[in-house]
């Protein structure tokens, strides 16, 4: 019982390990090389996982193997476009100022059908309303529509709208004080106490949420019993 858990902890620590290499990414960003380097993390994981008759290292050498190919590729990516494009693929336009590039669908094996769903789903019904229409590496379409297409800015109207627009930091989070974040505000603790008495709150273990934002403005939102 022990062995299995030492086994199955190892493995999964190793596993965490190679999918932060591929970055903050969603299943559905993944370039192809990703995606496979992290099916293949998995099933070599499964097999000493489940077989207690195999090696630990039996699958910790092949895995370790893989992660280090990722890191020499991504180097290597970083250093040479044509390797990155040969490993990676290359940005197909699907529509070009409002026509279909046929070609390239037949080539990406991109339907019309799908195009026109993505189309859809960006709230763009006509093919003519686009100038570009990209297929990324990960398989997201990015759609540009033609300007007069597009919603209004307060630039193109003539309005002088004000940019109040902040990125509020947390420093109680459900309880807990992010002592980091405060002090990143320029803030301490005598200040932090004085926002909770004045909305009636004697201990920050009492608060579900306190932000700051740029502009000094506080949210404070308290626990339920």
């Amino acid at each position: 019982m022990i062995t299995a858990f030492a086994r199955t902890v190892i493995l999964y620590l190793l596993i965490t390990l190679g999918l932060r290499l591929l970055g903050k990414r969603q299943i559905g960003e993944l370039e192809p090389s990703e995606l496979v380097l992290t099916m293949m993390l998995s099933d070599l994981a499964t097999v000493p996982m489940q077989d207690f008759g195999i090696p630990l290292l039996s699958g910790v050498i092949p895995i370790a193997t893989l992660l280090a190919l990722s890191m020499l590729f991504s180097q290597i990516s970083l250093q040479s476009i044509r390797f990155r494009a040969l490993v990676c693929g290359t940005p197909s336009v699907l529509i070009r100022d409002g026509k279909l590039q046929q070609q390239a669908m037949r080539k990406n094996r991109y339907t019309l059908d799908e195009l026109l769903e993505e189309l859809r789903e960006k709230g763009i019904c006509r093919i003519e309303d686009v100038k570009y229409a990209v297929l990324e590496n990960s398989g997201q379409l990015s759609v540009l529509p033609w300007t007069r297409c597009q919603p209004p800015t307060a630039q193109q109207l003539g309005l002088d709208a004000e940019d109040d627009v902040t990125l509020p930091a947390v420093i109680i989070n459900d309880g807990r004080l992010i002592r980091t974040h405060l002090r990143a505000c320029g803030y301490d603790e005598s200040w932090l106490k004085k926002i909770l008495h004045s909305h009636s709150i004697s201990r920050w273990e009492d608060v579900f949420l306190l932000t700051v934002d740029e502009q000094g403005s506080v949210t404070c939102i308290k626990k339920e019993a």
